[in-house]
C-alpha cells in the first residue's frame, strides 16, 4: 500500500532535484493544463500580417482583372510543373496525416485531453457531430456528388475497370470514397487537434504558428518565422474558400439559366451573381448577427439532408441499398493501391491525378487553417481519441452516403441511357438534371439555388472571420471591417479563377488551388512534428513516463531484495534509479510553457492552487485587450481569450 515519504526522505528529494527550479514551484507532470481563456493576451491587428498580406493579394487580384490571359498562362505553366515534379508531395503529405492521426487517436496519447485535466466537452456528443457535420458539407456536394462517381463509371481510373461494368461502378464509389472519406478528414483532425491542444491544454492563443512553438520556441513563432507561417496559412484560406465559392457561382449560374430559359451565361453573369452574394455577406458580416448565420447553417444542413433523403426515396432505391455496402466494402479494399498511384504509373494516371486527386489534397489542405480552426473551436474537453475517430468516422460516413446516394442515382440514369447521363453534360448540369427526373422537379431547382447562396453566405462570412481572427493575434471577434475586407478579397480571387479558366472555368480553380496548396503541404508536415513532440512532453504523457518507470523499478528492486515477497511504496529511491532519473524536468522544453505572463510578456507569479495571479488580475474580469497598435492596451485590467468565434458552416 502506497506510503508517504518521511520528512528526511522528502528533505533528500528536494535536495537531490530542487522544486524551485520549475514555474510556480510545480513540477510539470503535475500541470493540469492551460486553457488560452485562463492566459492574459493582448489582442488587435497584426499589421505584418495583415498588410503584407493584402498587398500579396490585392495585387494579385489587381493582375488577375487587368490581365487573366497572363495569369491563366502563369499558372499554366507552373501547374504542369508542379504536377510532374512535385504532385507526389500532395499524396504524400494526406497519407502521412493518415498514419498519423491513427497512431494519435489509438495510441497512449489518445487519453490525452484537448483541455485542461477536469475540462468537460462543451457540447452533447450529438450536437458536436451535427455541427461536425456541418463543417463537412457544403458545395462540393451537390457540385460534384452526382458527377463525379459517373465521371468514373464512364471512364474509369486509369489501371482499374472496363467503362460501364460493375466493376466500374464499385470503383467509382471507391475512387469518390477516397476524395472525400478519411484521408482529407485525416488532415482537419490535425489541423483541428493541434490548434485545439495548444489553445485548450498549453495556453496559446489560436493560431497556426502557436502549433510550432515546440519546434522552434515562443521568439521564433512569435517573431518573423510566425508571421509567416501566418500569412502562408491566410493565404491558402483565401484560396482554398475562394475555389468553392467560385464553383457555387458556377452552379448557381447554370439554376438560373435553368429557370429563366436563357442559354447558357457568359463569365459576365457569374460575376454579376458573385457580386449579389457579396452584398448579402457583407450585410451579414457588419449585422454582428452570428445567430442568424448559425440558423441559417442549421437550415441549410436540413435541407441538405432532405435533399439526399428525397434522392434516396424517390430514386432507385433498391440499387443504393445495395451499393452502400459494396461500395465502402471496395474503398477499404482499394484503398493503399489508390494512394499508390503516382507519376511512376505513367503520364495517364498524372493527368487522371492532377484533374481529380491532386485538385482534391490540394483543396482539403487549404481549408486546413478554416475547418480546422472551426473544429479546434467546438472540440474543447474532448480526448485525442474520441477526437481522431469521431471527426474521421462521423464526416465521413455521411458524405460517403450522400455520395454513393447522388452518384448512384447519376450511374442508374446513364445505365438507362437517360439523356444528359452519357458524360457530355457539365458537372453542374448533372445535378439538375438528376432532380429532373424525380418528382417536383419544378420546385427543386429552387431549393437547390437556395442551399448553393446560403452556404456560399455562410462560407465566405465563417472563414473570413477566421482569417480576421488570424490577423488579429488570435482575437475571436476581430475588427468588422477586417472581416469584410478579407470577404472581398475572396470574392476577387473567386473572379480571377473565373476569368484565368475562361470557357473552361474549372481549370482556372483547380490550377490556382494546387499551386498556393503546395507550399502549405510543406508546413503541414511540420506541424505534424511539432504536435507530435508537444504531445510528448504533455504533463499526462510525463506521468504515464514515470508511472511505468517507478512501477519497472520497484519490481525489480523488489525481486532482487525480497524474491517473492514484497509491495510497492511511495519512497525515496536511490540515486539513479528513481522514476525520473533518466529524464530532465527542469528543461525549458518542458517548463517554460506554464510560466505565466503578463499582457507584455513578463514572468508573472502565480498561484496554481487558488488560481490568483499575483497582481491581482483575474480571468474573464473584463473584455480581452485590444491594442490600436503593437504596444499598448486600451485597458488596463485586460480579460482572456474567450471563446465566442463566430459560427459557420465551411465547405
Amino acid at each position: 500500500m502506497p506510503s508517504q515519504p518521511d520528512s528526511t526522505e522528502s528533505a533528500q528529494s528536494d535536495s537531490d532535484h530542487s522544486i524551485s527550479n520549475y514555474p510556480h514551484d510545480l513540477h510539470p507532470g503535475l500541470v493540469r493544463g492551460i486553457d488560452v481563456g485562463e492566459q492574459r493576451n493582448l489582442f488587435g491587428i497584426d499589421k505584418i500580417i495583415f498588410f503584407v498580406t493584402a498587398v500579396l493579394i490585392v495585387s494579385f487580384i489587381a493582375w488577375g482583372v487587368i490581365s487573366p490571359e497572363s495569369v491563366s498562362e502563369v499558372s499554366s505553366t507552373a501547374f504542369s510543373w508542379a504536377m510532374t515534379n512535385a504532385g507526389w508531395l500532395l499524396n504524400f503529405v494526406m497519407t502521412i496525416g493518415l498514419i498519423l492521426m491513427l497512431y494519435i487517436g489509438f495510441s497512449r496519447l489518445g487519453r490525452i485531453r484537448l483541455g485542461t485535466d477536469d475540462t468537460k466537452p462543451e457540447y452533447s456528443r450529438f450536437s458536436w457531430i451535427a455541427m461536425m457535420f456541418g463543417a463537412g458539407i457544403g458545395v462540393g456536394i451537390f457540385f460534384y456528388g452526382p458527377s463525379e462517381p459517373m465521371t468514373y463509371f464512364l471512364s474509369p481510373p486509369p489501371h482499374t475497370a472496363e467503362a460501364g461494368t460493375p466493376e466500374a461502378i464499385h470503383q467509382a464509389m471507391a475512387q469518390a470514397h477516397f476524395h472525400w472519406g478519411l484521408s482529407p478528414w485525416a488532415m482537419y483532425s490535425l489541423v483541428g487537434g493541434a490548434i485545439a491542444y495548444s489553445s485548450y491544454r498549453r495556453g496559446r492563443v489560436p493560431l497556426i504558428s502557436s502549433v510550432f512553438k515546440p519546434l522552434f520556441g515562443s521568439r521564433d513563432t512569435d517573431g518573423p518565422m510566425g508571421k509567416l507561417i501566418d500569412i502562408m496559412a491566410i493565404i491558402a484560406t483565401l484560396f482554398g474558400t475562394a475555389a468553392t465559392l467560385g464553383l457555387s457561382a458556377v452552379q448557381i449560374g447554370h439554376g438560373v439559366e435553368i429557370i429563366s430559359g436563357a442559354g447558357p451565361l457568359a463569365n459576365n453573369t457569374l460575376l454579376i451573381i458573385i457580386g449579389v452574394l457579396a452584398i448579402a455577406f457583407i450585410i451579414s458580416a457588419v449585422s454582428g448577427v452570428s445567430r442568424g448565420i448559425r440558423y441559417l447553417s442549421n437550415i441549410n444542413i436540413s435541407l441538405t439532408l432532405g435533399l439526399v433523403a428525397f434522392v434516396f426515396l424517390f430514386g432507385p432505391t433498391l440499387f443504393l441499398f445495395n451499393l452502400i455496402p459494396s461500395g465502402v466494402a471496395v474503398y477499404l479494399d482499394e484503398l493503399l493501391p489508390m494512394i499508390s498511384k503516382s507519376l511512376s504509373w505513367g503520364e495517364e494516371t498524372v493527368e487522371f491525378q492532377s484533374w481529380w486527386t491532386a485538385f482534391y489534397w490540394a483543396w482539403w489542405i487549404a481549408w486546413t487553417p478554416f475547418v480546422g480552426m472551426f473544429i479546434a473551436k467546438i472540440s474543447r474537453g474532448r480526448t485525442l481519441r474520441e477526437f481522431v475517430l469521431v471527426t474521421m468516422l462521423a464526416p465521413t460516413t455521411i458524405l460517403v452516403l450522400a455520395f454513393t446516394v447522388f452518384g448512384g442515382t447519376a450511374i442508374r440514369l446513364s445505365q438507362e441511357g437517360v439523356e444528359g447521363f452519357d458524360g457530355t453534360d457539365s458537372y453542374e448540369q448533372v445535378l439538375f438534371d438528376m432532380f429532373a427526373q424525380l418528382p417536383l422537379a419544378q420546385i427543386t431547382p429552387f431549393l437547390l439555388m437556395a442551399v448553393l447562396a446560403i452556404f456560399f453566405v455562410t462560407s465566405a462570412d465563417s472563414a473570413s472571420v477566421v482569417m480576421g481572427t488570424m490577423s488579429s493575434k488570435g482575437d475571436p471577434e476581430p475588427n468588422k471591417a477586417v472581416v469584410v475586407f478579407w470577404g472581398l478579397c475572396m470574392m476577387g480571387i473567386a473572379v480571377v479563377m473565373l476569368l484565368a479558366g475562361g470557357s473552361t472555368t474549372l481549370t482556372g480553380l483547380q490550377n490556382l488551388t494546387i499551386l498556393i496548396a503546395l507550399p502549405f503541404s510543406v508546413l503541414l508536415l511540420v506541424m505534424m512534428v511539432a504536435f507530435v513532440r508537444d504531445l510528448h512532453s504533455d504533463p499526462a504523457a510525463i506521468r504515464r513516463t514515470y508511472a511505468r518507470t517507478a512501477v519497472e523499478n520497484a519490481v525489480f528492486r523488489g525481486l532482487e531484495e525480497y524474491g517473492d515477497d514484497f509491495e510497492l511504496t511511495v519512497a525515496n529511491a536511490p540515486e539513479g534509479r528513481g522514476a525520473g532519473a533518466s529524464f530532465d524536468s527542469t528543461k525549458d522544453s518542458v517548463t517554460d510553457w506554464y510560466q505565466r505572463t503578463d499582457e507584455f510578456g513578463n514572468n508573472v507569479e502565480y498561484d496554481y492552487d487558488t488560481g490568483e495571479y499575483a497582481d491581482g488580475w483575474t480571468a474573464g474580469s473584463t473584455d480581452s485587450a485590444k491594442t490600436t497598435d503593437d504596444t499598448k492596451p486600451e485597458t488596463e485590467n485586460p480579460g482572456s481569450w474567450t471563446d465566442d468565434a463566430h459560427d459557420g458552416t465551411p465547405r
